[in-house]
């Protein structure tokens, strides 16, 4: 996207040297003539100039320039001087307003209020400093700060052992790939309210016909909500989603799991004997959660599958393979549709298809997932767990009891 504020800045920099007064006015018009609609604040954000001074100087060169015409040009150093002259403490007043911690001033009157320039404007005002929020706006520019939203790039402090895990995880992949087991990825998806509530994104429609949703997102009780829970194939690159009604516990994590297995784990791999399942640390299948664990021991049970579990270190959910290789997906499919039933939130994950080949299946679950099952540790010792030497917590294998497989 062009930064059209920085080049009109770059150029102001560098040519406002040598234009008299006259000459930045018509070059400011000139360059807000040019951008066309929001073009004069533009330039005004960039330069500093007064919306009046660009806007004559934009009518100026509509009406027609002569070069024979009769220029006045204002002498140098004439008419009335910038506030921030005859001020010069008025900047720093402002920045302890907009950044009061960092500028040594925690008892600041605006440190919880929205900072916009007409708040800033009025506070400055009440502190004897006549200023409009456009002279707000023009200094606060000028100082190197900028409109922004906030970011998300901090996941909670970074484990000792990250990147270790990672290269460990990766190793375990590449072995049980090299032998033709199966290998996936696991994570629950964002909850979502089901009726005709808004979806972010935007879909074509005839113009002037939007789809009407609800104006406020109050949970329907005959609806609910759903919990998708994701299964990912990293070899196959296809998708299972088990589209529960109840709720996210570790019963409902390895039933996903289970049934993948069932309709396309066991068709996919007719021989495999053993599975790793890559995880998030936490959630509800967590590496602390003992019924994550008892589920998984009943699983393999079942199946007769020796079950190994890698968890990502904590911190790290979105470098979880499912993450950005289905639920991306998911998300861009439904975009701008309201999730009226749960119909068509299936239809809609079942749906996704991708030029990479991604392919995905989902089912509705509506079996009750209670809360607040308490694991007894008669039940945790008889576990046929194994832990990894390395990182045990986040590294272990479940077999299949003998006496059940028989």
């Amino acid at each position: 996207m062009v930064d059209h504020e920085t080049i009109v800045r770059t150029k102001f920099l560098a040519l406002s040297p040598v234009m008299d007064e006259r000459l930045t006015r018509l070059w400011a018009g000139a360059e807000a003539d040019a951008l066309g609609e929001g073009g004069i604040a533009i330039v005004e954000r960039a330069t500093g100039l007064s919306r009046t001074t660009i806007r004559a100087g934009r009518d100026e060169l509509r009406a027609g320039v002569s070069s024979a015409e009769v220029v006045v040009v204002r002498r140098p150093g004439g008419g009335r001087p910038r506030i921030e002259e005859t001020t010069p403490d008025l900047v720093t007043v402002l920045e302890t307003l907009v950044d009061p911690v960092t500028r040594g001033d925690p008892e600041s009157p605006l440190r919880w209020t929205s900072k916009s320039t007409r708040t800033l404007a009025a506070e400055l005002t009440a502190q004897g400093y006549a200023v409009s929020p456009q002279k707000v706006g023009q200094l606060l520019n000028a100082s190197g700060y900028s409109l922004q939203a906030t970011q998300k790039a901090l996941e909670g402090t970074e484990h000792p052992d990250r990147d270790a895990q990672f290269e460990y995880i990766n190793d375990r992949v590449d072995a049980f790939h090299g032998c033709g087991a199966p290998v996936i990825s696991v994570d629950t998806k964002k909850k979502e309210l089901v009726g005709a509530f808004a979806q972010g994104g935007r879909e074509w429609q005839p113009s002037g016909d939007p789809v009407s949703v609800r104006v406020h997102d109050f949970l329907d009780d005959a609806l609910g909500k759903v919990i998708p829970y994701g299964v990912y194939d990293l070899a196959k690159n296809t998708g299972w989603v088990s589209v529960g009604v109840d709720h996210d516990t570790p019963a409902f994590a390895v039933e996903s799991i289970a049934r993948w297995w069932r309709y396309m784990g066991r068709k996919t791999y007719p021989d495999a004997r053993e599975l790793l399942i890559t995880a998030d640390a936490g959630g509800s299948n967590s590496a602390r959660a003992r019924l994550w664990k008892v589920e998984l021991q009943r699983f393999a049970d079942r199946t007769g599958l020796t079950i190994s579990v890698s968890h990502c270190p904590p911190g790290t959910s979105k470098w979880n393979k499912i993450e950005h290789r289905l639920f991306c997906h998911i998300t861009e499919n439904w975009r701008g549709r309201p999730l009226t039933d749960h119909e068509t939130i299936v239809q809609l994950i079942g749906s996704v298809r991708t030029t990479t080949g991604l392919t995905v299946k989902a089912k509705l679950d509506t079996r009750e997932y209670p809360l607040g099952i308490k694991v007894p540790d008669v039940e945790m010792n008889n576990l046929l767990l194994t832990r990894a030497v390395f990182h045990g917590d986040w590294n272990y294998t479940l077999h299949p009891r003998r006496e059940l497989t028989q």
